[in-house]
């Protein structure tokens, strides 16, 4: 059995350098090695194979017998390994089922936008796209990527940060030309003000006055809703006011089907989004494509 700290294919590729180039010291130039260390990495092969392969008596490489039949099976090892390595590498190129989980209004509003481009930039990558909420746990859920907005518990999770969004305090023209807009935060105890049903790090809406002081108002009104997109659509019907992320209505607000409110209180908090994945050993082409996309091509605000 061959000794595990023998380079053999190295040493193969030495040699049939050295005879294509028709000397050590070319062959050293192109290896980006001394004379002298091809010199005895070829004397040290001709010892472990009890052989000699070249005669040194002439200025030029002069293959022996044994020299010549060894660089001949060298040569074809050495395409041999080629080829396994191109094979190899082929499993670079991006390929195979993608399972990303993402919280709705960035799969709605982002995420699915993109996929055309994306899949086009590498058709052998198939995507499925789960559309939740809830955060999941990477492992059970079987999912490559996760898109977490807000802040990011600790865990042994690799993230990659997408960006920030600024939090806005929105309601429909509709709903302010029944109910009349609020001029400071007090003045939301006389409003529908719409809150979430899943815990958040904060139930209370935070502002700030120009003299910084801060205040907090806790929506109270007569809907609670699961996701952020069901909350945009009820917001648009009128209802009530509630509090998202620029990322998430900025088109609604440009289009002029949401009316930010009390600017002059905001605080200026923001939402981070991140692309998340589970780290160690070498990420699969596929997953590492996806992440470098949405880096390259989310612009959030």
């Amino acid at each position: 059995m061959a000794r595990m700290d023998i380079n053999r294919s190295g040493e193969m590729e030495v040699f049939v350098r050295a005879v294509d180039l028709g000397g050590f010291s070319a062959a050293a130039r192109a290896l980006r090695m001394t004379p002298s260390a091809v010199s005895k990495l070829i004397a040290r092969l001709e010892a472990r194979l009890g052989a000699r392969l070249v005669n040194r008596s002439t200025r030029k490489l002069q293959l022996t017998p044994e020299g010549s039949a060894f660089y001949d099976r060298a040569v074809s090892v050495l395409a041999d390994l080629d080829e396994a390595e191109r094979s190899a590498a082929a499993g670079a190129t991006p390929r195979g089922r993608l399972r990303v989980n993402t919280n709705v209004p960035f799969g709605t509003h982002h995420l699915i936008p993109l996929l055309p481009d994306f899949l086009s930039r590498h058709p052998e990558v198939t995507v499925e796209i789960t559309l939740t909420d809830t955060i999941v746990d990477l492992l059970e859920d079987r999912a490559d990527v996760a898109i977490r907005v807000g802040p990011l518990k600790s865990s042994q999770l690799v993230a990659r940060k997408l960006g920030e969004s600024r939090m806005m305090l929105l309601a429909a023209p509709s709903y302010l030309d029944r109910h009349g807009t609020p001029q400071n935060p007090e003045d939301l105890a006389r409003h529908n003000l719409l809150g979430f049903s899943f815990a958040r790090q904060s139930n209370g809406w935070p502002f700030r006055d120009r003299e910084g002081n801060a205040s907090a108002v806790v929506p109270t009104g007569n809907a609670q809703i699961s996701d952020g997109e069901s909350m945009r659509l009820l917001v648009l019907t009128g209802l009530g006011i509630s509090r998202l992320s620029r990322f998430h209505v900025g088109r609604d607000v440009e289009a002029g089907r949401l009316v930010p409110l009390l600017e002059a209180y905001n605080p200026g908090d923001t939402e981070s989004i991140h692309a998340v994945y589970v780290g160690g050993g070498h990420l699969p082409a596929r997953v590492r494509a996806f992440l470098d996309y949405l880096v390259e091509t989310v612009r959030l605000d």
